[in-house]
């Protein structure tokens, strides 16, 4: 399975990174995990391509993980690359109908199959998942991708403060991908700091921990963020970056 990290920016995008958007390929199998502004950019400069990708997985509907959604959509409308099939939590059906009521003239001219999944097991574009409640400001789910003959497990984390309950879910992955949205120095909620999220990683073993979601506070700081993380879990953390493409 290989993973390609199209956005690892927040609702705050830089130049370098886009909002969150990661690509997951194993044989001629391709899903779309999130879909936020800047995203559609990015997949197009893969080889799979935005006609490549007939699977989007949502992790929640906030605005920086679904905005290049119905871009996509049209994009392989006027492709000829047919519809879409959007999986996400409860509330994707509600969230694609009403960006369709607002754009209505897209409505009718590309097939949208759309199914809503919650914490229990389930298969998507070819991929076996397991889905876990995150802690964020609305409801959402963090995924744990199965790779071959059970070993090499991706687990991404959605936007969510870190928490035991998460940290288990995702022990003993080859990859585990999760929200570091700023340093320690920022007051925030629904989302970790380095600290918080070394708490909750220590004893868990994962083969590398990948940082994202971040936001412009925490350019310039990498190397202090990575030593907060470090004085509490010593496994192998390293920052993502757009176009950063791993095999799990």
């Amino acid at each position: 399975m290989r993973l390609t990290f199209l956005g690892t920016g927040s609702a705050m995008p830089l130049p370098e990174r886009a909002q969150t958007g990661l690509l997951l390929e194993r044989d001629d199998r391709r899903l779309l995990v999130d879909c936020g502004a800047g995203v559609l950019g990015r997949l197009a400069a893969t080889d799979a391509g935005y006609e490549g990708v007939s699977t989007v997985l949502l992790t929640h509907h906030h605005l920086d993980h679904v905005s290049d959604l119905l871009p996509l959509v049209k994009a392989r409308w006027l492709a000829g690359a047919g519809g879409l099939e959007v999986v996400g939590p409860t509330g994707t059906k509600a969230l694609v109908d009403d960006l369709f009521g607002v754009f209505d003239y897209l409505d009718g001219r590309a097939e949208i199959r759309i199914r809503e999944v919650g914490t229990h097991d389930f298969s998507v574009a070819g991929f076996d998942v397991r889905a876990h409640e995150t802690r964020h400001s609305v409801h959402g789910l963090a995924y744990r991708f199965a790779g071959d003959d059970g070993e090499g497990d991706l687990t991404i984390s959605s936007d969510t403060e870190a928490f035991e309950g998460l940290a288990t879910f995702a022990d003993g992955s080859a990859i585990f991908v999760h929200d570091c949205s700023f340093p320690d120095d920022v007051d925030v909620s629904n989302h970790p700091t380095p600290t918080t999220l070394a708490a909750a990683l220590d004893g868990h073993d994962y083969g590398r921990v990948y940082l994202t979601h971040l936001y412009p506070h925490t350019e310039g700081r990498h190397g202090e963020m990575l030593d907060a993380v470090e004085a509490r879990y010593d496994g192998d953390v390293r920052f993502a970056r757009d176009g950063l493409r791993v095999e799990c």
